[in-house]
């Protein structure tokens, strides 16, 4: 698919799913995002999804192969974008904006001990790290259509064991009109962020 410039702003919406997660077992879980861009020519949104699945994984696992799936997409051909990462998982939206820098300070590891998904950190922090990014972090379940939309394909991915080999053609409009009166009770759908009000992340991180 094609994506936008470089240096072009992104809105990504991304969420995860672990079937009986915290059980013992295997807990077979999915993640997936719905990525936005602006263009310049129509001034409409443009939209791709991405899903991934695993066997036997867990919800902290499956949120930060949500970041990585969709920051090895974006650059795929090269290109450094800005982005606004938006999630529902503070495990991300902290970790990403701030636990990690104090993390690579120490030689990647924390006061508390060992860090949890060690490995699944530093691939998500090489995937971002040549785009500027801004996290936010969202209340999940709460009729917000592109966060429902990214639980949407991270649950299906989760129960099919699916995997959407890279950027799909958005269903998203499809899906919208499908939902639009129904238990999930949408809101309108978040406009595309005004580049003025993008505050990435003061930071240079060093691989």
């Amino acid at each position: 698919m094609t994506l936008a410039k470089s240096g072009d702003l992104v809105a990504i919406y991304a969420d995860e799913s672990c079937i009986g997660n915290g059980r013992d077992g295997d807990n077979p879980g999915g993640a997936g995002g719905l990525i936005e861009w602006l263009h310049p020519k129509s001034n409409e949104v443009t939209r791709c999804d991405y899903w991934i699945s695993e066997a036997s994984t867990t919800n902290n696992r499956m949120a930060l192969r949500s970041v990585i799936e969709a920051f090895r997409a974006l650059s795929r051909n090269g290109n450094s974008y800005r982005v606004l990462f938006t999630s529902d998982s503070k495990y991300i939206v902290e970790g990403m904006s701030s636990w990690v820098e104090s993390w690579m300070a120490r030689g990647w590891k924390r006061k508390g001990g060992a860090i949890e998904n060690l490995e699944l950190w530093k691939e998500a922090v090489e995937t971002a790290s040549s785009h500027e990014c801004q996290w936010r972090w969202i209340r999940g379940h709460n009729g917000q259509p592109q966060n429902e939309y990214a639980n949407f394909l991270a649950t299906r991915a989760a129960a099919e064991q699916s995997n959407s080999g890279g950027l799909r053609q958005s269903e998203f409009a499809s899906w919208m009109a499908k939902h639009q009166e129904g238990p999930l009770r949408l809101k309108e759908t978040a406009p595309f962020p005004d580049l003025h009000s993008f505050q990435p992340s003061k930071r240079a991180w060093t691989i």
